[in-house]
């Protein structure tokens, strides 16, 4: 299944150990038979991202052989969202994407930045393969958590990747995961050993920046730069909302290419008002933030995000208060899943109260017969 030549990714080895060879193998037919229409998507959109992904690992002196790591993490997909709410091409999570100086919040999340979080991602691993010593434990780790790869090593004794696959001590998706980006690695490098033909590769990114130093809706973004919107969200994927993030002094976007001063003659034009749009509620008498939500349909985090309001704050009469354009604000996919959480607690809690009730009803009654059969 392997031609014998074959340079396998960070020179890992493995001819001389059946398990890592069987595991390679099945994955490689997992990918040119099993889902093979699937990965030819992947092999044909990883072409848009490679090129400025493998500078990266160049400039961070990470071996470029780590690029394909997408390929298994997400497809290249930079929206890719797991259940465990890992995000973007290299799947972080939100508390090691933060570790690595990524920004998450309610405007922007920097996990789907290709360039971003291919830094973040390249940081990571380094950090990994000093804390390991072996890329074939580091990419596990990047998978698992190193913790857990630790308390892995701790438990059996082992010193190597290949023999934690013969133990209980890691989960099928660790023991795959090595294994599979092997195996994606040695497709990618030569697709038509292995049935790949006709592929249409994506257009390498492409891109010009500009600075701004204000909020500026995506849609005037496009105008001004003669695109699509759709176009500027697919160069600026870390935007989760209509607009750049007011939040911030000044945001750097990226344009088509070609576009710059097209788009700066263009932005000279439109009033600083127009920029950016926004709806304003005046608070009335005996108003909270759970009513103004009620009579707005806007969420109570949203309101807080938006005002940088932590919630304890009293509202005067008369105070505005930002909230999304009704025609341009619309859930994404955290913004679903937090709300889905936070419902499942909020009932959770409301059973395990009512609960307590019913326990603290019948103690009391239990207890009022006792004290019947006492005075009988």
């Amino acid at each position: 299944m392997i031609p014998p030549n074959t340079t396998l990714p960070l020179g890992i080895l493995y001819k001389s150990n059946d398990t890592a060879i069987k595991a390679i193998e099945r994955n490689i037919i997992l990918f040119k038979d099993r889902i093979k229409k699937r990965f030819s998507i992947w092999l044909e959109r990883s072409a848009k991202y490679i090129e400025i992904m493998q500078d990266i690992l160049k400039e961070k002196g990470m071996p470029e052989e780590l690029v394909f790591l997408p390929i298994v993490e997400s497809g290249f997909n930079l929206n890719a969202y797991s259940p465990a709410r890992a995000v973007g091409p290299w799947q972080f999570i939100a508390s090691t994407a933060k570790r690595y100086g990524l920004v998450i919040d309610w405007w922007r999340d920097e996990r789907k930045d290709p360039v971003k979080s291919t830094y973040a991602a390249a940081e990571y691993l380094k950090d990994l393969y000093n804390m390991f010593g072996s890329w074939k434990l580091a990419l596990a780790a990047y998978n698992a958590g190193e913790g857990k790869i630790m308390k892995a090593l701790k438990r059996t004794g082992a010193e190597d990747y290949w023999a934690l696959l013969n133990t209980k001590q890691i989960r099928n998706e660790t023991k795959e995961y090595v294994p599979r980006y092997i195996a994606a690695s040695i497709i990618a490098s030569t697709p038509e050993e292995y049935g790949f033909h006709d592929l249409v590769y994506h257009e390498p990114l492409e891109y010009d920046e500009v600075t701004l130093n204000s909020p500026v809706d995506i849609e005037i973004i496009a105008k001004c730069a003669e695109a699509t919107v759709q176009e500027i969200r697919e160069l600026n994927p870390e935007l989760r909302r209509w607009s750049t993030p007011p939040n911030v002094t000044n945001y750097t976007i990226r344009i088509p290419a070609g576009s710059k001063d097209t788009f700066i003659a263009n932005l000279d034009k439109v009033s600083e008002k127009d920029r950016f749009s926004i709806d304003i509620y005046r608070v009335k008498k005996g108003d909270n933030l759970k009513k103004i939500a009620k009579k707005t349909g806007v969420p109570v985090n949203v309101i807080l995000a938006m005002n940088s309001l932590s919630g304890i704050e009293s509202l005067n009469v008369g105070e505005e208060i930002r909230i999304p354009p009704k025609e341009k604000y619309y859930a994404d996919m955290d913004d679903k899943v937090s709300a889905r959480k936070a419902s499942h607690t909020k009932k959770a809690s409301k059973k395990k109260s009512g609960k307590s009730d019913k326990k603290s009803i019948r103690k009391v009654n239990t207890t009022k017969h006792k004290n019947k059969t006492k005075k009988i």
